[in-house]
């Protein structure tokens, strides 16, 4: 899981090539624990001081913007690696089907490269 997520962040601005899909959902794990992680220290800060409970909130935001391209990114390698273009990503726009709809894709096995 941590070589995952370190090529995550080495390949954040990657959008060639190719994430398998326990390259993928790894990195998305490890996302999700780094989110649970510090939400829990958010409500332990403000529960300490509210300064320190707004910083930690501070944290939180500044880790999910600094994610949103690196994420991008990682989706687009893995539906490539899947053998559909890039523009698949967009399916994400169609409200409730979309989003299910791409998990789906995300689920499916890579292609052997030719």
């Amino acid at each position: 899981m941590i070589d995952s997520y370190k090529r995550f962040w080495t390949k954040g601005f990657d959008f060639e090539g190719r994430s398998t899909r326990s390259d993928y959902w790894l990195a998305v794990l490890a996302n999700f624990l780094i989110y649970i992680l510090i939400l829990i220290f958010t409500g332990i800060a403000a529960s300490i001081s509210e300064p320190l409970g707004g910083l930690f909130a501070m944290l939180y935001f500044l880790y999910a913007f600094g994610q949103i391209i690196p994420s991008i990114s990682l989706s687009i390698r893995r539906v490539r690696d899947m053998g559909k273009p890039w523009q698949w990503i967009f399916i994400n726009l169609i409200p409730i089907i979309g989003g299910i709809w791409f998990i789906i894709l995300l689920c499916q096995p890579s292609i052997p490269i030719a």
